[in-house]
């Protein structure tokens, strides 16, 4: 098995497909980033991962999977779920209360992207922010 490269930092956890979990989710990123000294990406990254947790529950099925990885100037995360539907980023206008999850995704992470889950049904989305400074 290959551990994790010196000078990265991870966190995974496993979560149960209930709404309740999307409050835990936040918590546990928070949590991370504090103690991974990366508040200033606190705001955008409790944010993706909220949103990549509710479509997890709306559309996937349990258990849904969280993890972060820091390292190589990027911080990863990655939602993954058992469920066999694949998101796809929906356009939709200002009067519509749903389906803004990827385009938020979309607009907070430098990039970011879905992977099937080899030898099983299931996805993961992922997505990556430069820990650098970025330039508009």
């Amino acid at each position: 098995m290959i551990g994790t490269p010196r000078g990265y930092r991870t966190m995974s956890c496993e979560l149960p497909g209930d709404e309740a979990i999307v409050v835990k989710a936040r918590d546990i990123v928070r949590r991370t980033l504090v103690g991974w000294d990366l508040p200033d990406l606190m705001d955008d990254v409790v944010l993706m991962v909220s949103e990549l947790v509710t479509n997890a529950i709306a559309h996937g099925a349990p258990p849904i999977g969280l993890s972060l990885r820091a390292g190589d100037g990027a911080l990863r995360g990655e939602v993954t779920d058992n469920g066999s539907g694949l998101p796809r980023r929906l356009h939709v206008d200002r009067h519509v209360d749903h389906g803004r999850g990827l385009v938020i995704v979309d607009a907070l992470a430098d990039q970011w992207g879905l992977t099937a889950c080899p030898g099983r049904t299931g996805k993961s989305v992922w997505f990556i922010r430069c820990l650098r400074h970025r330039h508009p």
